[in-house]
């Protein structure tokens, strides 16, 4: 199925794009969260004339994402936990750990899903944690895990 992208969506490309993708992707995704449209005719003839808008936009929310992206690299997160003989954490910090302290620290727009954290982190140490603001704009956060005393 073809749609055309309203913004700019990771792996896949920016708004104005014409994008081959699968029904289902498009039905049950990009369709329902205003990330795209169908690519018809019609639309394909007004994708053309909106296009500088869109680009528009989409510079203005890179902007935007950017100096996000800048104060939140300032940001350093610690977390005290309890730790085993070879300085395994009993437990783990999480995505959603992380999310609560940034919005304890004044980051209320950061969501869960938008930290790129693979899996838990279960040992001390220091970590750089990526926040996905936007498709092009990444900043990376320090993560401190400490020993609890």
């Amino acid at each position: 199925m073809e749609v055309i992208l309203r913004q700019a969506v990771d792996k896949l490309g920016h708004p104005g794009d014409i994008v081959k993708v699968s029904a289902g992707y498009a039905r049950n995704f990009l369709l329902p969260r205003g990330a795209a449209y169908e690519a018809t005719p019609g639309n394909k003839k007004r994708i053309a004339q909106e296009k500088e808008r869109l680009e528009a936009a989409e510079s203005a929310r890179v902007a935007t994402a950017q100096e996000y992206a800048n104060r939140l690299e300032q940001v350093s997160l610690t977390f005290s936990a309890r730790v085993g003989e070879d300085g395994k954490l009993f437990g783990s910090v999480t995505s959603a750990d992380i999310q609560h302290q940034l919005e304890a620290q004044g980051f209320p727009e950061i969501e869960k899903r938008m930290i790129d954290l693979q899996e838990p982190i279960r040992a001390l140490g220091v970590y750089k944690v990526a926040v996905r603001l936007h498709a092009d704009v990444k900043p990376e956060i320090k993560v401190w895990i400490i020993k609890a005393s």
